[in-house]
């Protein structure tokens, strides 16, 4: 019977869990991939990993996609206003089958930041701790990706649009905040815990400047206003109702809700955070 079990297992940070337990030396045996589409997770199950479906929108699919389970990764949901019912779905299957432990990645600052992903994650935080079940919250912060994948944009327009008023931003990349979620899965820790998670802090002039420097093609940074960075996104072909949310996103970080001075991420993984030049490589690559 497998001691962990991965939800969202064929996403791009589940995926990279389950990838991380198997190259750490647990046993395919002891890790189970639950998934929505089984197909998608051949190669897990290729490896030796146990496929288990289910939905977090069919909440009679999750009772046996955490038997037997002793620790259990929640990978939060990605469809908005659904989260807190899907959550609490799984945690209520994990607490009937008697999870010993289970990890939920949530958000940074998730109790007092207004960003605007953040009250799903508060309200499953809440869920969570009225469970009675022993939990580890990881409150992730940016993902380094959310800027790396938009390297193409940057190189082509030779610009970085922003409206973060020159606010810095605690970054780090899904293969880190991974490794944070392999060692809440797999270390021993009494008690309920969170941690703070991000990387080293960043402005978006910074970010120009690293872009620049690793791909050798001048690239600088535009800050302008919510309403402009909206307006901006309207005009390239973002529906009005997009723009406004990447844009109070960017005016999170720029208030101070993004960024973090917390060493949990790097206590964590035991080692340091990747630095934002070796992400900038690895897009570019």
């Amino acid at each position: 019977m497998p001691t962990y079990a991965v939800t969202g297992a064929t996403g791009r940070l589940g995926r990279l869990v389950v990838g991380q337990l198997l190259d750490n030396g647990v046993p395919a045996a002891e890790i189970a991939a639950v998934v929505r589409s089984p197909e998608k997770a051949a190669d897990l199950a290729a490896r030796g990993v146990e496929i288990r479906q289910a939905n977090y929108d069919d909440p009679s699919t999750l009772p046996g996609a955490v038997a037997g389970v002793r620790r259990l990764l929640l990978i939060s949901g990605d469809t908005p206003g659904q989260r807190v019912p899907q959550h609490t779905a799984v945690i209520d299957a994990a607490k009937l089958a008697g999870v010993e432990r289970l990890v939920y990645t949530s958000i940074l600052k998730a109790g007092t930041t207004t960003n605007p992903l953040a009250p799903e994650h508060k309200a499953t935080e809440k869920v969570l701790a009225a469970s009675g079940l022993t939990h580890t919250v990881l409150r992730n912060g940016w993902y380094t990706e959310n800027y790396t994948d938009q390297l193409p944009q940057y190189l082509g327009s030779g610009t970085i649009l922003g409206a973060t008023g020159g606010s810095k931003v605690s970054a780090a990349t899904r293969a880190d905040y991974a490794a944070a979620a392999v060692a809440a899965l797999t270390r021993e820790e009494s008690g309920n815990a969170v941690y703070e998670l991000g990387g080293t802090p960043f402005t978006f002039d910074e970010l120009a400047e690293a872009v620049t420097e690793v791909t050798g093609t001048p690239v600088v940074h535009r800050d302008l206003s919510a309403a402009e960075l909206a307006s901006a996104l309207e005009n390239v072909g973002l529906d009005a109702g997009t723009a406004g949310f990447v844009a109070a996103l960017d005016h999170s970080i720029a208030i101070g809700e993004l960024v973090t001075d917390s060493d949990d991420l790097s206590r964590l993984i035991g080692r340091p955070i990747t630095p934002l030049r070796d992400a900038i490589r690895a897009a570019q690559a």
